[in-house]
């Protein structure tokens, strides 16, 4: 019985020398295909349907406005339509003191090819995009985009 001695096994340790390298791989794969929202919706809008479509090509002199209901504490909706330009609702009057804002934080060339992008409601009724286009108009902001998806195909 001396011949058989009987040896504890130990379990073998583990490499972690490329564990770093790994959570830093997946660290900046998570960084670069992250997008990161600048602006918290406060009004709900369904985007229209359009036929005639094309893309902005340049989107770093471009200033949103956002037109739509606003949900209520209960999740009825009372109706109006509100508008809102980066995290604030704003009135008509305010739309043209944060276009100058905005035109003023951008650099010449492209405060010159400003495009102010109205995002509206399907239901919002025309008077209130008109108000806001004659807004636009006295601050010389007279690039407008409207966003719309593409209709579903028949079949």
């Amino acid at each position: 019985m001396s011949m058989f001695k009987h040896r504890r096994r130990e379990v073998p340790s583990l490499n972690l020398a490329s564990l770093p390298d790994l959570i830093f791989t997946v660290l900046f794969f998570f960084m670069i295909v992250t997008h990161m929202r600048k602006v918290t919706l406060k009004v709900k809008y369904q985007v229209p349907a359009g036929t005639e479509l094309t893309r902005l090509t340049k989107k770093s002199a471009v200033s949103y406005i956002y037109i739509g209901e606003r949900e209520q504490a209960s999740g009825d909706t009372s109706g109006r339509m509100f508008i809102q330009m980066n995290d604030k609702l704003v009135t008509i009057p305010e739309v043209m003191d944060y276009v100058t804002a905005e035109r003023n934080r951008m650099s010449p060339a492209d405060a010159q090819a400003m495009t102010v992008s109205i995002k509206a409601d399907r239901r919002t009724d025309m008077g209130t995009v008109t108000d806001v286009k004659q807004a636009l108009r006295r601050v010389g902001a007279l690039r407008i985009n409207y966003s719309a998806v593409k209709p579903p195909k028949k079949q």
